[in-house]
């Protein structure tokens, strides 16, 4: 650690801290407010520290002589342009079709069909449960973003027909997605853990069903009990279905129902077991990672949706096209602000703020497991990407866990269990999973920070416990 480490921290702290108070307190438009925090950090490490230019991998970029360039003021630009390009890239597609097949379970009453038998099913005494249930086997396999949009409609129905607290079934929900997203191969962070620090795929897909479930429900169940009586959260509004359907329309089957909203995690499903136990080359692996694409899967769902819960049921083809168009126009300033989001975070990356979190984070004598999950919380605070932290951990801990030959293969899925868990800490305003669940469940900044910012901390700090217990008890 030198003195302009410190200074990039104490910059990223700045700009930050900017973010918060311009939407907080002067209510500007979250947009501006992300592109201006970016500006702060990005100018701030130009213009005061001269930090070098980095390349797409965020590697220093060195010249022909041997010199690293200068980061510059028009760089700086590029960097959030590029973030935001390539958050939307990555997201864009899933979150619209996404948004999509739930309009159309909303809109057909499938939401209101499906929480009626899970209702009467589980009974509302234990409807957190069923949605726990609900969130782990849909988020196993698909993106946080993609089981928020897919069971929101579910989740709204549910409230409104248990009468239960809404924030006693959204948080929940949300530790659910979170945790899957974090700890849990096909997502991308765990993966690129996995083949960083050489881990079986096996152990720590075991490992993240063991550390994951009770975190879930220390920072879901456990932590809705608390808060649910010191915060005021409504639901967004819906119509009942069953008691406003015109002539001519019918609620869709259950069976046909369910199977809408699982066929896209069914293909997710196909193709992570074909990358498991196929060869890389394989055709039949190259097949079933093409239709097991997100935005391939969730295509397919809406398109077999529209016909079985939508003109199966009565709707016609202009008001299915209708309920599609409406519902990217309810997501399309959350989708800007994601990118945006995505765009800060790679102008703190390219001012070399990562590097010098992880260099702090090296500098304390710790256990590998509490070192890789310092330096993933550290830079999920930072950057607002759990895959991004997630990323640089695991590249930062693979020359300190050179030098621990002792550690078996059960402590290396601990690592990263570890490692997932401090990616997910204290989601804040620098992150597009912040912007999307207020929009979503309809809070205010406020209501968010102390709701899913507290739940992710939570998800943090016992997901870290967990994985240290046990992480000490393979060592025996």
């Amino acid at each position: 650690m030198n003195a302009q480490d410190w200074k990039l921290i104490a910059l990223a702290l700045l700009s930050i801290s900017s973010l918060v108070v311009l939407i907080t307190k002067y209510r500007v438009n979250a947009f501006i407010s992300l592109l201006l925090a970016s500006l702060v950090v990005g100018l701030g490490a130009v213009i005061l520290l001269d930090v070098p230019a980095r390349d797409a991998t965020g590697k220093i970029l060195v010249t022909m002589g041997g010199k690293s360039s200068s980061y510059t003021v028009l760089a700086v630009i590029k960097s959030f342009g590029d973030g935001l390009g390539a958050t939307m890239t990555g997201t864009a597609a899933v979150i619209a079709l996404g948004t999509m097949l739930g309009r159309l379970l909303a809109e057909s009453g499938g939401a209101e069909v499906l929480a009626k038998r899970f209702s009467a099913l589980f009974g509302p005494k234990h409807i957190q449960w069923c949605i726990m249930a609900l969130a782990l086997a849909i988020g196993l396999t698909t993106w946080f973003a993609v089981g928020l949009v897919l069971l929101l409609p579910i989740l709204l129905t549910l409230t409104y027909e248990t009468k239960q607290p809404f924030l006693r079934l959204a948080l929940p929900l949300l530790s659910c997605l979170s945790v899957m997203h974090g700890v849990m191969p096909p997502h991308p962070g765990p993966v690129v853990a996995v083949e960083a620090l050489k881990a079986s795929m096996g152990l720590v897909l075991f490992w993240g069903f063991v550390i994951g479930i009770p975190t879930a429900a220390v920072a879901g169940p456990l932590y809705a009990r608390f808060v649910v009586n010191r915060i005021a959260a409504n639901p967004p509004p819906i119509v009942s279905k069953s008691q406003a359907l015109d002539r001519g329309f019918r609620l869709p089957g259950f069976g046909l129902t369910l199977f809408s909203i699982l066929s896209p995690v069914c293909l997710m499903l196909v193709a992570t077991v074909a990358e498991l136990t196929l060869p890389k080359g394989n055709s039949w692996r190259e097949a079933a990672q093409f239709i097991g694409h997100p935005t391939l899967a969730l295509l397919a769902a809406v398109l077999f949706a529209s016909w079985s819960i939508g003109t199966r049921c009565g709707y016609s083809r202009t008001q299915i096209l209708k309920f599609t168009e409406g519902s990217i126009a309810t997501v399309g300033m959350t989708l800007l602000v994601i990118s945006a989001g995505g765009g800060f975070a790679r102008v703190l990356r390219d001012s070399g703020v990562a590097d010098s979190i992880g260099k702090a984070g090296s500098a304390v004598d710790l256990s590998p497991l509490l070192y890789g999950w310092m330096v993933s919380a550290f830079i999920r605070i930072a950057t607002g990407s759990a895959t991004v932290a997630i990323t640089t951990a695991s590249g930062l801990l693979v020359p300190v866990m050179a030098v621990h030959p002792e550690l078996n293969q059960h402590q290396i899925a601990l690592i990263i269990c570890a490692i997932g868990c401090g990616s997910l800490i204290l989601s804040h305003l620098n992150d597009s999973g912040f912007w999307m669940v207020k929009d979503s469940l309809g809070l205010t900044v406020g209501q968010t920070l102390k709701t899913w910012t507290v739940c992710e901390t939570l998800v943090g700090v016992a997901g870290m416990l967990f994985s240290l217990l046990a992480f000490k008890l393979m060592a025996t």
